[in-house]
């Protein structure tokens, strides 16, 4: 008898939740080795965790599924302040991808842990649903996480990681290593 294919256990799958935790950890703590150590994982960490949910197989979301966030509110701003408390003044750049650039002259300003933050709230909500070991709720989990890194947080990390870059190289001698932080 063969067995039905199941896309949880599949090896992308299980790679980009490594990759989700590693991140959510990262950002949950984000002050560990300091600015130059955060500033550093954070630009290797973001281009493994975007490659790793472009190659999930692609599952269709249930429309009547509902499924619980576990990201509050608190959880988000904690995350935000922590990663704004760490970077300072290296926290904001201008985001040229914004849509109300279109009709504006003025450049939009984005935040580097804003951006994280909202990559936080998707990624740690599938880790959570992914945990709970359902595998139901872990399909679906994949599906919304797919659905959101396509309309939302796919773009939220690639525009932290290149203000990750310009913070990393173009400033390389005014980041705090762990010593000075």
């Amino acid at each position: 008898m063969k067995k039905e294919y199941n896309p949880i256990y599949e090896r992308n799958t299980l790679e980009f939740v490594t990759v989700a935790l590693e991140f959510c950890t990262l950002v949950e703590a984000p002050g560990k080795d300091g600015q130059l150590g955060f500033v550093d994982k954070a630009a290797k960490i973001l281009p493994l965790l975007y490659l790793k949910a472009v190659l999930l197989t692609e599952i269709e979301p249930d429309e009547e599924a509902e499924i619980e966030q576990v990201v509050t509110e608190d959880m988000y701003e904690t995350v935000r302040s922590r990663i704004a408390g760490l970077l300072g003044e290296k926290d904001v750049y201008l985001e040229t991808f914004h849509p109300d650039m279109q009709y504006s002259d003025t450049p939009v300003a984005a935040f580097i842990s804003e951006s994280l933050a909202d990559v936080y709230q998707d990624v740690c909500n599938f880790i959570s649903l992914f945990r709970q070991g359902n595998e139901e709720v872990m399909r679906e989990a994949i599906a919304i996480c797919q659905s959101n890194f396509r309309s939302f947080w796919g773009a939220k990390a690639l525009s932290a990681l290149k203000a990750f870059h310009a913070v990393r190289y173009d400033m390389d001698d005014s980041l705090e290593t762990d010593e000075n932080a």
